[in-house]
């Protein structure tokens, strides 16, 4: 019997992959368990291994495909089976519209709603029936449903635009009555006004004066997207700080030489990563995700940590952060770093964060505002450390500073907890008193 291999869903936030290269081809033998095809995602590459044993009967679909999770992507067939092509399954990333929210469901398909988008539409008097899904597997979210209250409640021929899609086309001089919307019912979204703008004459490029072009593909090209998408969908907020870090300077220094035979060079974001996970432990309000209208509280603090590669960016996960002593979160995020660098890193190294820190303490940059990985809820920057005038017991010394800045989805965030956390770190840092146990093992 025929096996049909999906594109399987890596992660919580994963959406989409890209076939980067095919492993096998037609008509080769693989056993189960070994890899078919390399896959590029927005948190790694990785390899989808053949669930069964047999004959790749069928590959549906080419090198350097992006598609979406849950397209069909190979047939494996027993030896001997001769399975006929299936119809390609495939959910490719296009530009065509997505479903009208007045196309019925299909009659007796059981259809997935959210919790909040059910209850809206029982509130509203919204047939589900009648309302199309966009989220994954066509799941039917609060987005969706508040687009069919609208339709509904919209004067006849007024398009519905999502207001920062408006806000947009005003700034650019665009009507939005020329603008295609792909959205539920139509609705025009940022994405259809960025198009529009992108082939308007005025976006035209002089290429006599380029002098190279560099196209956006693979990590970066997902980077741009994933970026994209989170300052599109959230309410960001940032707030920031200066922290007085002298006693953790000190800290550090001290510990060089009793560091040497764990052959570890002490650094200033080991002391911030267990206050962080401290803290975090502290405000837990910050350690969670925000999904379909739902802010998850997350049980384990799972801190991701930012870090570059040739290409981008790279955020692999620290896990269980809040029970790690100093040196071994020391070496936990070392060993991180060295395996990203061999490209040895898996999926669960690089999901499953909660809150994430990234750090440009190395480059000559005071503060700046991060963006918020999706469906995390806010992320920590942290600036260069500075010797600066400051006062101290009263008086005037030069201190070690730093900016830290937080910033976060006022969806599921007001400013308060934020400061609250950002308070409870900035003890934290003020001192080494907190740290107690965590130098216990050091």
């Amino acid at each position: 019997m025929a096996n049909n291999v999906m594109l399987p869903q890596w992660g919580m936030n994963m959406e989409e992959g890209t076939l980067v290269k095919w492993l096998v081809a037609e008509g080769d033998e693989v056993d189960e368990g070994q890899p078919l095809v390399e896959i590029e995602t927005a948190k790694i590459n990785s390899e989808l291994e053949s669930p069964t044993s047999g004959v790749v009967a069928h590959i549906m679909e080419s090198e350097g495909s992006t598609v979406k999770v849950g397209t069909l992507v190979a047939v494996i067939g027993a030896p001997g089976e001769n399975p006929p092509r299936p119809e390609a399954v495939s959910r490719r990333r296009a530009r065509a519209p997505r479903p009208q929210s007045s196309a019925p469901a299909a009659s007796g398909a059981r259809v997935q709603v959210t919790p909040v988008a059910r209850r809206l539409a029982r509130q509203n008097d919204i047939s589900l029936d009648n309302v199309a899904g966009t989220g994954p597997n066509g799941r039917i979210t609060e987005d969706d449903v508040r687009a069919a209250i609208a339709q509904r409640d919209q004067p006849a021929g007024r398009v519905q635009v999502v207001p920062a899609a408006r806000l947009m086309a005003r700034r650019n001089n665009l009507d939005l009555a020329q603008i295609e919307g792909t959205g539920p019912g139509g609705r025009i979204l940022v994405e259809d006004v960025e198009r529009e703008i992108a082939d308007s004459p005025a976006a035209a490029v002089n290429m006599d004066a380029v002098a190279e072009t560099i196209e956006l593909t693979g990590l970066r090209k997902t980077i741009a997207d994933r970026m994209s998408m989170s300052v599109h969908t959230m309410a960001q907020v940032t707030l920031t700080t200066e922290i007085d870090v002298t006693e953790i300077v000190d800290l550090r220094d001290s510990l060089v030489s009793s560091w040497r035979a764990h052959r570890l060079r002490p650094l200033v974001l080991d002391i911030m990563i267990v206050a962080v996970a401290d803290a975090l432990q502290k405000h837990p309000r910050l350690n969670a995700h925000l999904v379909d209208g739902n802010v998850h509280l997350l049980k384990g603090v799972d801190i991701g940590l930012a870090m570059a590669v040739p290409d981008g960016l790279m955020v692999p996960v620290l896990k269980d952060a809040a029970s790690l002593s100093l040196i071994d979160a020391a070496r936990a995020m070392r060993d991180l770093a060295d395996r990203l660098r061999k490209n040895l890193l898996t999926i669960d190294d690089m999901t499953g964060a909660g809150f994430a820190i990234t750090s440009l303490s190395a480059y000559d940059i005071d503060a700046f505002t991060p963006i918020i990985d999706p469906p995390q809820v806010a992320i920590l920057g942290l600036g260069r450390v500075t010797k600066k005038p400051a006062v101290h017991d009263g008086e005037i010394a030069v201190r070690s500073m730093m900016h830290a800045s937080v910033t976060f989805d006022h969806r599921a965030l007001d400013g308060v907890p934020v400061a609250e956390f950002m308070r409870t770190l900035k003890s934290n840092l003020g001192s080494t008193d907190w740290l107690g146990q965590k130098l216990g093992e050091s």
